[in-house]
């Protein structure tokens, strides 16, 4: 019998955005069946204890999985510690795991592709994340499911074996790339990916996610994706920690279930073109940057 994943949920000061997750999750068709860590990290400063009170009366009433398991951190963690950490425990003793954050819906059957396909690429070495989230491709007829070089946050899982080469050390990481390199995990330089990995030494951003990335493509691994999204970030409204008002990267959830996986591992060809002509013309002509501007500007403003 197959043993599901145990989901890592991590949350904060979101209470209506930590409600939406848990309700979406809770649909899922093997929500009964996994068991749900949820991970809630301490207050960062005074004006967030009751924010982070509220998500946590939330928390109480969770049902509708195999078992649930409230881990509640006294101090602020912040959301990269707290992901390393959370992952680490779960890899450690369940050898898998599905981790999602708390501003994350998600379809009825996430949690079904995450199970079949960490079970299908279990013993592939190359296969060492799987993502949920996929950018809106248009016009593309790709397969439901692909391989693909860069791994999304937005709702993924991996395995024991691929977490292991998990890097947390950014001076490492980014001694370890050469010239050519650096444009290839910037999909031909259309992402600020590289960008990132600099931001982050010179500590401007905490992310464990660029990290987790450039581990994978240093090791030549792939990433599984569907074509059309098993999730949607609802979090791109100004309340994120790392996220600003962002309508760029919305899309409708895929009602139905993922039916075909790629046999063949390699990157999709294909895929890889798609998502490079996303990624060069998704922030769109000089009036719709300006309007985005100002819409950030003025939510700025108004906090």
């Amino acid at each position: 019998m197959q043993v599901f994943a145990p989901i890592a949920l991590f949350v904060y000061n979101r209470p209506q955005h930590t409600a939406r997750t848990l309700k979406f999750l809770q649909q899922n068709e093997l929500a009964a069946e996994s068991r749900l860590f949820i991970f809630s990290d301490g207050p960062a400063k005074e004006s967030d204890e009751e924010l982070v009170a509220e998500v946590r009366e939330i928390l109480k009433n969770t049902e509708g999985f195999k078992s649930v398991e409230i881990l509640e951190r006294k101090t602020n963690l912040g959301l990269a510690d707290s992901v390393i950490a959370g992952v680490s425990q779960l890899i450690k003793n369940y050898g898998q795991v599905i981790v999602l954050e708390d501003d994350l819906i998600t379809s009825p059957y996430t949690l079904t592709y995450f199970n079949e396909a960490l079970q299908r690429y279990k013993k592939e070495e190359k296969v060492m994340h799987i993502g949920a989230y996929m950018y809106p491709l248009k016009g593309t007829d790709l397969p439901e499911t692909f391989f693909y070089r860069a791994a999304s946050s937005w709702g993924w899982a991996t395995w024991e074996r691929a977490w292991n080469h998990f890097e947390p050390d950014i001076d490492v990481l980014i001694s370890k790339f050469s010239h050519q390199q650096k444009a290839a995990f910037s999909i031909d330089n259309q992402m600020n990916f590289w960008k990132q990995m600099m931001e982050f030494k010179k500590g401007k951003n905490n992310s464990w996610a660029i990290r987790w990335y450039a581990s994978i493509f240093l090791q030549g691994g792939l990433t599984l994706n569907p074509s059309h999204s098993l999730v949607n970030n609802i979090g791109h409204d100004g309340t994120g920690v790392h996220s600003g008002i962002n309508e760029i990267y919305n899309v409708i959830i895929n009602p139905k279930p993922i039916r075909t996986f790629p046999e063949k591992i390699a990157e999709n060809k294909e895929a890889y073109l798609a998502i490079k002509a996303f990624l060069g013309n998704r922030k769109g002509n000089i009036w719709e940057r300006l309007k985005r501007f100002v819409k950030q500007k003025l939510h700025n403003f108004k906090a």
